[in-house]
């Protein structure tokens, strides 16, 4: 799917059956709020959900502890900064006037974090922002010679992903593919590719490896992390599809119930098949939702921001 930002329509909620949500523009930027009122309200909201508690379902699917990733940060948030692919200033400032930005999300950007990553409900859009960077910035032959590069789609600025990181220094396409963080060997990279082709997001149709949209290209940074690190490729789809649930909230949840009534618990379900076209696609997820009423949980992330 094409995103040229400049023409991007709007989609309505409601009609995508809750799935998209219109991007937002803070301080000139467009940023990843997860659908959010302020990011600090994200777990207040899912738990008075409908007016009731977390269910049990829920919290299978979004742990409120939150989820240890296999990976650790290190110091990538002071490197995207050296390089210029975060603008301090503008990045901080996102947070800022919000009075969110949390000393968890300082030491990510500037410190040496050492420690496993976890994934919350408060601080799942700043992972995203990050790995968002992350994976634009990160030199890889999929942003090279993948779909991006298709020279039908006009060039690869022109997606949300890349034309919509507006919080870098310069033109998001100085940094595109262009800084070497990881070397990463021919078999790490083979994984990566095999994986990303195999992981859909249902705010459109196409894969981590056509990273189009900010969730698409944070994933793809969130491989090559992992891969970097020995994770192993059955890891990875485990840890993709919890990942891809924080950032989805909404969607995921309804996979679970929908999964249960075809009596089947959700950590029995087989991640690369949650994660594929038939489940986590716009197009699989809308599929579903013919079968069963979407759960009504705010948050979740739309294609364009």
């Amino acid at each position: 799917m094409e995103n040229d930002i400049q023409n991007q329509p709007k989609k309505d909620r409601a009609l995508a059956a809750s799935i998209l949500v219109s991007a937002v523009i803070l301080s000139g930027a467009w940023i990843y709020t997860t659908g959010q009122k302020t990011i600090d309200q994200d777990q207040a909201d899912i738990q008075v959900a409908t007016g009731k508690e977390h269910t049990g379902l829920e919290e299978k699917v979004l742990p409120s502890e939150g989820v240890i990733l296999p990976v650790s940060w290190g110091d990538f948030g002071a490197k995207l900064v050296s390089v210029g692919a975060i603008d301090v200033d503008k990045f901080k400032a996102i947070y800022e006037q919000r009075d969110a930005f949390t000393d968890e999300y300082d030491k990510l950007l500037f410190g040496q974090n050492d420690d496993k990553l976890k994934i919350t409900k408060e601080n799942s859009g700043y992972l995203l922002n990050l790995f968002w960077a992350l994976g634009l910035a990160s030199k890889n032959d999929i942003l090279e010679n993948g779909e991006m590069t298709n020279p039908a789609y006009g060039g690869a600025g022109r997606f949300a992903s890349t034309g919509g990181w507006t919080l870098a220094k310069g033109d998001p396409m100085d940094h595109y593919s262009k800084h070497k963080f990881f070397n990463l060997t021919p078999e790490q990279q083979a994984i990566i590719d095999k994986v990303s082709r195999g992981i859909y997001r249902p705010c459109c149709g196409n894969s981590t490896h056509f990273p189009d949209c900010n969730h698409g290209m944070a994933m793809l940074g969130l491989l090559q992390l992992m891969a970097s690190q020995g994770v192993s490729e059955q890891e990875m789809w485990k840890t993709a599809l919890q990942v891809n649930s924080y950032w989805f909230p909404e969607t995921y949840t309804t996979l679970a119930t929908y999964f249960e009534q075809k009596r089947t618990a959700w950590d029995k379900v087989d991640p690369r098949l949650a994660l594929g076209r038939e489940y986590s696609s716009a197009s699989g997820y809308q599929r579903v939702l013919q079968e069963v009423e979407p759960v009504d949980l705010p948050g979740g992330g739309g294609c364009s921001v």
